[in-house]
């Protein structure tokens, strides 16, 4: 069975530790897999213990749940960090494991906190114990499991989605550790709203600054935890900003997409969101940079030149004026008409360069500083586009022999691109005027 701090709360241990749930129905949030016929719900109910990766973002619950599946499947629990453990702590476990095994016929659960931490050697340990039945694995993790977990463990292993906890749920847990821990306070509704706002969808989160409010008020000798007491009592913002995680791909995503869709609100709104929780400006600097090749290209070629300018201000003024340059960027990018045809044709010439054979430059394009190069016939019959009529040498060809023909580049109608696109429609109908007039 899981251990006693878990059965009977030490009042000496951490308030999220204290407040723990003992049972499934005391469990908040997770209502997508915990809900009547959900997933996890059904799992607990069948008493039927499987490997299982839970993986979302922090304080929401996976230690929590992985110790209730050990008292659900009457199993013994053990965890470990892989942030702190290596080969020989999975072998202690294993030990551990066979040893209860044989004195009890009890089954482990083994709990690996963080398991994305892991090498694949590492991961690979857990294999033949998973296989045998003397582990049930559950292992947490606030990465993606298809990127960070070995495909040998992962396809043994049901993959659960968890959630961070809703403002509702936030309150609701809120209200539960004010009755339980914190009856000798009182909170001012603001003041709530804040530490809502602060703990950001992670349960232990708010429940840390609970304790820290706990410890300022009594300092004070204060009762009442207003918004202003609540704001002195604070070190820091206390926004949960993953830099390295799927939180901070996440937001990076959507911010790509926001300049994308032409949605300059939204833009603003996560490049804020991300300069507010801790992101890097300067990497913020260089995704907008991408941002305007890619998806602006020469549909607006100022795009790429704002971008550019944005960064070098930003690295210039630093923060917060800096900021700001990086707004205009953005809401410019935003605004500004879309073509991903650069990129497209880019691709395209990439994967064509990447499968073809090395063919020779023709030889009426090679350069002739020698006499023998010359002799050799190298630059014969170039036609010097600047001495032909619209400086354009029609019917010209300036790819290899025996090429294919190639549209990669396909301009869009929109913005600049449009002239572009009508600029080589005229230059097309000239080479097929010079092709009818070689034949």
């Amino acid at each position: 069975m899981s251990d006693d701090l878990f059965k009977e709360p030490n009042p000496h241990a951490p308030l999220a530790e204290q407040l723990r749930p003992a049972t499934l129905d005391e469990v908040i949030g997770q209502k997508h897999l915990l809900g009547p016929g959900k997933p996890l719900r059904l799992a607990f109910e069948s008493r039927t213990p499987h490997s299982m990766i839970l993986w979302g973002p922090p304080g929401v619950g996976k230690t929590t749940l992985a110790r209730l599946m050990a008292d659900a499947f009457d199993a013994a629990f053990l965890a470990l960090s892989a942030v702190f453990s290596g080969v020989k702590d999975i072998r202690a476990a294993v030990e551990q494991a066979e040893l209860t095994l044989a004195q009890s016929g009890q089954r482990t659960l083994l709990f690996v906190d963080e398991v994305h931490r892991f090498n694949k050697a590492q991961q690979d340990a857990f294999l033949p114990f998973v296989e045998q039945g003397l582990l049930t694995f559950v292992g947490a993790t606030t990465e993606n499991p298809s990127f960070e977990v070995n495909s040998a463990l992962l396809s043994r292993a049901a993959v659960y989605v968890l959630k961070s906890l809703t403002a509702e749920e936030l309150y609701e847990l809120f209200a539960r550790a004010r009755s339980r821990a914190f009856a000798d306070l009182d909170f001012a509704d603001d003041a709530v709203d804040r530490i809502v706002g602060y703990a950001d969808g992670d349960a232990r989160r708010l429940l840390n600054v609970l304790e820290t409010l706990r410890t300022a008020a009594g300092a004070a000798g204060c009762r009442l935890v207003s918004a202003d007491f609540l704001e002195q009592a604070m070190a820091s913002d206390l926004r949960r900003f993953d830099k390295g995680g799927d939180a901070f791909y996440d937001q990076i995503s959507a911010l790509h997409k926001s300049v994308r869709g032409s949605s300059p609100d939204a833009a603003l709104y996560w490049l804020t969101r991300m300069l507010d929780g801790g992101a890097d400006p300067l990497y913020l600097g260089r995704r907008i940079i991408r941002m305007a090749s890619e998806d602006i290209g020469l549909a607006d070629p100022r795009a790429l030149r704002i971008a550019l300018d944005a960064a070098e201000t930003y690295e210039r003024l630093g923060s917060p004026e800096g900021e700001l340059a990086l707004a205009n960027a953005v809401l410019y990018l935003a605004v500004a008409p879309k073509s991903n045809a650069a990129y497209v044709a880019y691709g395209a010439a990439r994967r064509f360069i990447g499968k073809d054979v090395s063919r020779p430059v023709p030889e009426h394009l090679r350069n002739a500083p020698t006499k023998l190069m010359k002799e050799l016939g190298f630059g014969k019959e170039y036609r010097y586009a600047h001495d032909e009529p619209e400086a354009y040498a029609a019917g010209e060809n300036y790819f290899p022999e025996g090429m294919p023909k190639t549209d990669w580049y396909q301009p869009t109608p929109r913005g600049l691109e449009q002239k572009i696109g009508e600029k080589l429609q005229h230059l097309r109908t000239l080479d097929a005027q010079a092709s009818k007039k070689k034949r």
